[in-house]
């Protein structure tokens, strides 16, 4: 993911500590919603004898996929839950400063 907005500059981290653990939380919770609405709906159209072999391995694989196909939609939605609580100021726009590396020059 980038490390901010390409349009208006806003950085996507915000500068908090441990500021992507509301964004995985969000991925977490996304993952168990796919979960639990694809189990729903598998049993509810099969009800009286659902394929529960084949639940076992696509509920499996999908607990796989969905959470990485859901990380980027989740560093965003929660992007927007902080900006809708938390107006951004002058800093978040800020270009990114990362460390330079320490090269050895050699005379």
């Amino acid at each position: 993911m980038a490390p901010a907005c390409p349009s208006c500059g806003l950085q996507f981290g915000r500068g908090e500590p441990g500021y992507w653990l509301g964004a995985y939380f969000i991925n977490l919770i996304a993952a168990e919603a796919v979960f639990v609405g694809v189990l729903g709906v598998v049993l509810w159209w099969t009800w009286p004898d659902p394929p529960w072999t084949a639940l076992v391995w696509g509920l499996g694989a999908a607990m796989v996929v969905a959470p990485v196909a859901l990380y980027p939609l989740s560093h965003t939605l929660f992007l927007a839950f902080d900006l809708l609580c938390r107006p951004p100021t002058s800093e978040d726009f800020d270009a990114p400063h990362e460390p330079a590396r320490a090269v050895r020059r050699y005379s």
